[in-house]
């Protein structure tokens, strides 16, 4: 039986670990060609893993060279470029706004909103020559509610769902999709670098009362790339169990 990802060809960014690595294995799974996108190097374990229709490929999400370098391999590996996945990110500095540095605030922006930039805007004509294609940007709870300590990771992605809808406005009669999926607390690196009293406190509030698999994050992105989407564009999907309800 095909899967329902059969014949795609995917990239997903932050492929090394976390939301990242559990999507790239979804996709995978469910038949696509997948280029693992990481900086870490950590992707190439799992690529290796994967085998047959998996590639890894070393990408800076900050750098314009760096992205156009990962479209135009994935391109010439496997022919076209159907979905991609901006999923890389950085928590930065846990810190009040009034102790966070300069230099702490730009970096947390480069990696988590113009890095989705890079994506979008160089994915852009091979979606085109695809005959167009589904673009899924990471955001997360923390553009729907405050987290205080986490200002420039907040505004980065509040910055990830406006400019993914924005992109799905631009480019909905070209046939290009363009989600975002908001998670809440996902057992990740960023997670486990957070000071552990913080993770106890949003769990304590969420209904649910649990962190979330990534698994259960690529399941959503599964969707968001799959066909059965197709008449989906400009939402944000919070995947928070229930946090930003109460």
């Amino acid at each position: 039986m095909a899967g329902r990802l059969q014949g795609k060809v995917a990239i997903v960014t932050g492929a090394g670990s976390g939301i990242g690595a559990a999507t790239a294995r979804r996709f995978h799974e469910e038949g696509a060609k997948v280029v693992l996108a990481d900086v870490s190097g950590a992707q190439k374990t799992i690529a290796d893993e994967l085998g047959e229709r998996a590639l890894s490929v070393d990408v800076d999400v900050t750098d314009g060279e760096s992205v156009q370098a990962l479209i135009a391999t994935t391109v010439q590996t496997f022919g076209r470029l159907d979905v991609l996945h901006n999923n890389a990110g950085i928590d930065g500095e846990v810190v009040p706004i009034a102790d966070m540095s300069e230099e702490a605030w730009d970096k947390v922006q480069r990696v988590n909103l113009r890095g989705v930039f890079l994506g979008i805007h160089h994915a852009i004509p091979e979606l085109l020559k695809s005959g167009g294609g589904s673009i899924i940007n990471t955001a997360s709870m923390a553009a729907t509610v405050a987290f205080p300590s986490m200002a420039s990771y907040c505004a980065a992605k509040g910055g990830v769902v406006m400019v993914t809808k924005t992109a799905a406005a631009e480019l909905a009669d070209k046939g290009i999709r363009v989600n975002s999926i908001s998670p809440g607390t996902i057992q990740t690196a960023i997670t486990v670098s957070l000071p552990q009293d913080m993770i106890n406190a949003i769990i304590d509030r969420n209904p649910v009362g649990r962190i979330a698999d990534p698994a259960e994050v690529a399941s959503l992105a599964t969707f968001l790339a799959s066909d059965e989407s197709a008449f989906i564009t400009g939402a944000d999907y919070l995947i928070d169990g229930g946090y930003t309800l109460v």
